[in-house]
């Protein structure tokens, strides 16, 4: 039976060369329509907050938060510094200037810690550990984010018209069925389509909160964070309780820094002052002063909002707006896939680009199909957006913990921040998403063990990839031999030479690739001119073109082979014609048209042996998912018309 290939020559393990100072990614969408754009995938996430934050706050252990006047200016409180110094102190003043080249998220943020700590090898490999964990808990967001988002939109309808509760579950099902259908279009074309629909709701939610607040103008003294003091001070379990409901109005936070790369930082700043964080806050107050009004409007205070006549189109709208909140996390799950992927933790997977002006904007077949799977799960065994409340919360306040730590190493190492600065900062940040996560905990047992139990696979999967790649990239080594030596050996035997360039995609120069040993060795010919290309995938997002070629004769300039070292950043698409095309002129060797080369690929088949290093349900992990990995030849651009794959077995 043929056993799966080895992985691509993406996973080099020796060290890159020194990275190049970074260049900022490029967005040349213009200003209006990047903010637009960020208003239609950056936003959505914590932009429909307000269909179940204030409601599940009420409704949490048996509603132990009363509608009265302290519990609800203290909810409302807590509510307001939430998103204050969670998200627009924490994200989007300070994490947001934490970007990697232009790219956020926390596998970035770990990356960009590593290379500041590189001195530090202890630090650098326990903050891409960190990394690791804050992406595998982020999957799990991924996962509740859509599932719960429209659950909540669609059980508006309960409201509006109670005779069609029984159509909320299928009709939930169907619309995430199409977003996931239409992902392959891109983001650039989802965001201009959602930004318009995401003006309107934000609007939407200024106008549904106006009219309470003038009614009960006392309720803006909630803003004053006295009232959220008093109320722990007063209700300490009540109020350690509520921190676990009040969590939902800052999901979307890490979102936002995820997709980052799909905008830019100004734009994401821009669209959060100017519409998004007054719109939320108007909102909020709108519901506590109907609260106030009204105690029975806890039951689902955002569509009591609603005059009765109006309920049922905001259920349309609400709809709408939360497909474009899983459009947030979606297109964040696709960003911190990729980086996965060039840092070592996941196999090559197929990446599509949407946009011919944003290289962030991407899609990734196989990580779309899975969330679709995952999230009809949850739907299918929660049923209801109170259920899955349940389990929201770890994925997210594990994430922000994650972040604040791996944010404080790097202003403590880049930004030179002093001691005092980076404690206080500790204090304040750290401090609240400590009580949040505490406050989770409790939730373990009534589904918080959820994105727990994804997280832990996430782990799981990442860890043993990048063990297998280590221990497969040790044994190839040993099978291929010197390339050096190999050189001078075709030297002095004088191998026949024929016509032609042969190009060995090769994760280093070190060793001699077994596709070009195995055409000697069974052909007994050499082309006339051999270049082998080593992909070297480094830990910033983009190397520039002119930064990216090395190249190295090897031995004597006329033996007619030569090796190209090319460097890649983990949000770069690893082009290797494109690599040929732009080193031509370089040496000889390279004086050639890409279209008219003959590529080679080494296929290593995996074998499952007794060889130590590996547990064997990691060794048949391993082979799976080198099995599933995306085509190397379709990975790194290879015409499929002259691309010859040859190797060797190998066992793990």
């Amino acid at each position: 039976m043929d056993q799966p290939e080895a992985p691509a020559p993406t996973a080099a393990e020796p060290p890159p060369p020194p990275a190049k100072p970074a260049h900022p990614a490029v967005h040349s969408g213009g200003l209006a329509g990047l903010v637009l754009g960020a208003l239609g995938i950056v936003f959505g996430d914590i932009g429909t907050s307000p269909l179940y934050a204030v409601q599940t706050v009420f409704s949490i252990d048996d509603n132990a938060v009363q509608p009265t006047v302290d519990d609800v200016y203290g909810v409302v409180s807590l509510i307001f510094w939430s998103v204050t110094i969670i998200v627009t102190l924490k994200y989007v003043t300070l994490v947001l200037r934490a970007d990697n080249d232009g790219e956020g998220g926390i596998m970035a943020l770990a990356a960009l810690v590593r290379k500041v700590s590189a001195p530090f090898a202890r630090r650098a490999a326990i903050a891409l550990a960190l990394g690791v964990l804050g992406a595998s808990l982020f999957y799990g967001d991924s996962l509740i984010t859509p599932a719960i988002s429209v659950l909540s939109a669609v059980e508006g309808l309960e409201v509006a018209r109670p005779e069609l509760a029984e159509l909320v579950l299928p009709i939930g099902i169907t619309i995430l069925t199409a977003l996931f259908v239409v992902q392959r279009w891109g983001t650039h074309r989802v965001g201009r389509l959602f930004g318009p629909v995401m003006v309107l709701w934000f609007l939407t939610l200024a106008v549904l909160g106006v009219p309470h607040i003038v009614q009960h103008p006392g309720v803006l003294l909630g803003l004053s964070p006295t009232y959220a003091l008093a109320f722990i001070a007063d209700h300490p379990y009540t109020a350690f309780i509520a921190m676990g409901a009040v969590v939902l109005a800052i999901t979307g936070a890490e979102a936002l820094y995820a997709d980052m790369g799909h905008f830019g930082r100004r734009p994401i700043r821009l669209a959060w002052f100017s519409l998004v964080f007054p719109a939320l806050i108007l909102d909020y107050l709108g519901q506590a002063a109907l609260i106030l009004d009204d105690p029975r409007a806890i039951d689902n205070p955002f569509y009591l909002l609603a005059p009765a006549w109006a309920r049922l189109p905001l259920v349309v709208l609400a709809t709408v707006a939360t497909v474009i909140a899983s459009q947030a996390v979606i297109s964040g799950a696709y960003s911190v896939s990729r980086q996965a992927v060039r840092l070592g933790y996941l196999p090559p997977l197929t990446v599509r680009h949407t946009s011919e002006r944003e290289s962030g904007q991407i899609y990734l077949p196989a990580v779309n199909w899975l969330l679709f799977g995952g999230v009809l799960v949850l739907i299918l065994v929660f049923g209801s957006s109170a259920r899955l409340a349940t389990a929201y919360g770890l994925a997210v306040t594990g994430t922000l913990l994650l972040t604040t730590t791996l944010l404080l190493v790097y202003a403590g190492t880049a930004w030179r921040w002093p001691r005092w600065r980076i404690a206080l900062v500790a204090v304040v940040f750290g401090g609240l998403e400590l009580l949040f996560f505490a406050a989770n905990l409790t939730k373990i047992t009534h589904g918080g063990w959820l994105p727990l139990l994804v997280a832990v696979v996430v782990v799981t999967l990442m860890t043993t990839w990048q063990r297998g790649r280590r221990i497969v990239t040790a044994r190839r080594a040993e099978l291929e031999g010197s390339l050096t030596e190999f050189v001078e050996r075709m030297r002095v035997e004088r191998i026949p030479r024929v016509s032609g360039v042969a190009v060995f995609p090769h994760p280093t120069s070190e060793t001699a690739p077994l596709a070009l040993r195995a055409n000697v060795e069974f052909n007994r010919v050499l082309h006339e001119r051999v270049v082998i290309v080593s992909v070297v995938s480094e830990n910033v997002p983009h190397i520039p073109m002119a930064d990216r070629v090395t190249v190295d004769q090897l031995g004597p300039a006329d033996d007619g082979i030569v090796h190209v070292a090319a460097r890649f950043g983990f949000q770069d698409e690893q082009d290797i014609p494109a690599v040929l095309r732009h080193a031509h002129g370089l040496a000889d060797e390279l004086d050639v048209d890409p279209a008219e080369a003959s590529y080679f690929l080494s296929r290593m088949s995996l074998e499952r042996g007794g060889q130590p290093g590996m547990h064997v349900w990691r060794k048949r992990l391993f082979i799976g998912l080198a099995h599933n990995a995306a085509n190397p030849a379709a990975y790194f651009k290879l015409p499929v018309d002259r691309t010859v794959v040859m190797g060797s077995r190998v066992e793990l």
